[in-house]
């Protein structure tokens, strides 16, 4: 299980441990640790060490010590910027201090100029960075980032929070980091919003702490073993019928695009068959894929069908007509785009959609959380996990809030962030194929939350595997994905 942990739970396991180890112990294996990724990462000589006021900062000067000590054999040639801070330092801190300045590296207390350094290692801030950066601090990680040169950080990249994901500050800064390596355990906010882009390569350093000395986490990362149980090859003595009915709803005028890319993504991804029902029909057959059967929404009887509404569904009298009735009826639903749209403007459909005893998904952006939740979305991206447990909680649904590290929440408040996923996905139609997906998954009797976590993984990885055969990531279109979908989760299902 891959457990993220929030800043609360990482102080709850350092305290902990700080009852039974010898104190330093864990700021000297974090040195060890992050030292031992450096020299990894290190193509030349030149190594700039960042070393904050705070225990971050004695991280790296525990670095410097393990890179430039008399015993070290590595031919490395050590700067440190060590930025002090008015308040003393702790006797961790302190300890380490001592080291690096024994050791042969070089203290400097500005950014030394025309240095073409081989690696940057970033101990500005750590996870305990409450406000945002600014003056001569946001100027150095201005001019760090301009630099453009490989750069580790320590525990998080100094300006991002670990929690959330996000740049502190309304117009913050951050470290820009090609790896960083966690400690104690991995955190939510390098997995999600901006964490993605700032974070680089996550590394986890567990600093020797056995994982039954570990609390629960509150959240953990996305992972086939998530929902193992339902990948499984299929039985020869199956027929259409075995793997459920699809019905996708939307399709108003000028719309019909985004119904049948729902439907082609529940198609390839396993439904034995899939319907569109459209608000606006536009034609008797769909020539590019004639296995998905095309109806009148206000005709179509469902049946057993998995219901997917909102793909270009439109907001007329007709919309919400169907809207109300599959609420009111006992099929399973993923609700996207439209449908989610109308349920904000309404307190009655929400609370309708909240009292349903049947399976419910609905799948917002993050405009559409913020309409639902009555914010903006700069609230909901500002705390990603915490918006997507309120809506769970309020909608009693579960949760796929979309955007970089999909968050994945339910009613009972447990939460995953999903890895996989790449900048391809963010085109017209993306959406529409997960919602399918998730209908598919579905109607194949997996539980409304492996099949949730189960579809935004494989949907990622889809775009994954068409970004690595060069398909990719600029231009990548959502029509690509159902058929790259389907061979990860046969790939998976072997």
């Amino acid at each position: 299980m891959k457990s993220l942990y929030s800043v609360a739970e990482i102080r709850s396991i350092e305290h902990t441990m700080a009852q039974t180890l010898p104190a330093g112990t864990l700021m000297q294996r974090a040195g060890e640790a992050a030292a031992s990724a450096a020299r990894a990462m290190l193509a030349g000589r030149k190594v700039l060490l960042l070393a904050g006021p705070g225990n971050n900062g004695g991280d790296a000067l525990e670095v410097a010590a393990n890179l430039a000590g008399a015993e070290t054999d590595l031919d490395a040639d050590v700067t440190v910027l060590y930025l002090p801070g008015s308040v003393a330092p702790s006797p961790e801190t302190a300890r380490a201090l001592a080291r690096a300045r024994a050791s042969k590296a070089q203290f400097v207390d500005s950014l030394p100029l025309g240095r073409d350094w081989s690696l940057i290692v970033d101990g500005l801030f750590g996870i305990g960075l409450a406000r945002p950066l600014d003056g001569d601090m946001r100027a150095l990680v201005e001019s760090i980032n301009g630099l453009g040169r490989p750069l580790l950080a320590l525990d998080v990249p100094s300006g991002l929070d670990a929690d959330t994901g996000a740049v502190i500050g309304p117009d913050g800064v951050a470290i820009q980091a090609t790896r960083t390596i966690t400690f104690i355990g991995d955190k939510p906010g390098l997995h999600t919003f901006e964490g993605r882009d700032y974070a680089g390569q996550v590394q986890l350093a567990p600093l020797g702490i056995d994982p039954g000395q570990r609390p629960p986490a509150g959240a953990r990362l996305n992972e086939p073993a998530l929902f193992a149980r339902h990948l499984a090859p299929r039985r020869h003595n199956s027929h259409k019928g075995s793997f459920g009915d699809v019905a996708v709803i939307g399709g108003a005028k000028g719309m019909a695009g985004a119904p049948l890319m729902a439907a082609r993504g529940a198609l390839f991804t396993g439904a034995g068959r899939v319907f569109v029902a459209a608000i606006e029909p536009a034609g008797a057959v769909d020539f590019v894929q004639p296995e998905i059967m095309l109806r009148d929404a206000q005709e179509f009887d469902s049946g057993d069908a998995t219901l997917v509404i909102g793909p270009g569904m439109g907001d007329s009298v007709t919309a919400m007509r169907v809207l109300f009735k599959a609420l009111e009826g006992k099929a399973a639903l993923v609700l996207d785009a439209d449908a989610l749209n109308l349920i904000a403007d309404s307190p009655d459909l929400q609370g309708r959609l909240a009292q349903r005893e049947a399976s419910a998904i609905v799948t917002p952006h993050p405009l559409e959380a913020a309409r639902l939740l009555g914010v903006t979305s700069a609230v909901v991206q500002g705390d990603r996990l915490a918006a997507a447990r309120e809506l769970a909680s309020r909608l009693n649904a579960v949760v796929v809030l979309k955007g970089s590290g999909t968050v994945i929440a339910n009613a009972a408040g447990s939460v995953v962030i999903n890895p996989t996923g790449n900048a391809g996905l963010a085109t017209a139609g993306s959406g529409d194929v997960l919602a399918g997906i998730c209908g598919s998954l579905l109607a194949q009797g997996w539980q409304p939350w492996e099949a949730a976590i189960g579809a935004v993984w494989v949907h990622g990885a889809a775009a994954d595997r068409l970004v690595a055969q060069g398909s990719g990531p600029i231009g990548l279109t959502a029509g690509e994905l159902p058929l790259a979908a389907r061979a990860v989760l046969n790939a998976l299902a072997r």
